[in-house]
């Protein structure tokens, strides 16, 4: 049941704009999908979206349309905090490391700070093999 409900928070926050409008107001259904997921989970969604909200809207040549906090190492957490240097976003079709801190709310339904580095183009023929694709 989890895991349907990742596939489903996942394929909402897909769908959902990258705005900075966006952070403020959640789309029901992908709150309802959250709040079935566990809390550490929940928190590594949240920081997904507001990953792709930040980068979208901060001045740089990126517009993700995707985003994931534990491509290329799993992320750390810590109470309300995740960190992590190995996550990935897309962006006109091409995949970008990128590193980040994301203090969540305590119910992790939501983003309180949220800072990061981008890093370095992942090279096409890593993509497979991270669970990357076009």
């Amino acid at each position: 049941m989890k895991t349907s409900a990742a596939v489903l928070a996942v394929a909402l926050l897909a769908a959902a704009p990258a705005t900075a409008e966006s952070s403020k107001v959640m789309d029901p259904r992908f709150a309802a999908s959250l709040k079935k997921l566990d809390p550490d989970t929940r928190l590594e969604q949240v920081c997904d979206l507001e990953a792709m909200n930040r980068i979208a809207r901060d001045p740089n040549p990126y517009r993700p349309d995707r985003a994931k906090t534990d491509v290329i190492s799993h992320p750390s957490h810590r109470g309300d905090t995740v960190t992590g240097k190995g996550g990935a976003f897309r962006s006109k079709g091409r995949w970008y490391s990128f590193s980040f801190t994301c203090k969540g709310s305590p119910d992790h339904m939501s983003v309180q700070a949220f800072s990061y580095k981008i890093g370095d183009p992942i090279p096409e023929s890593k993509w497979a093999a991270l669970g990357l694709w076009r």
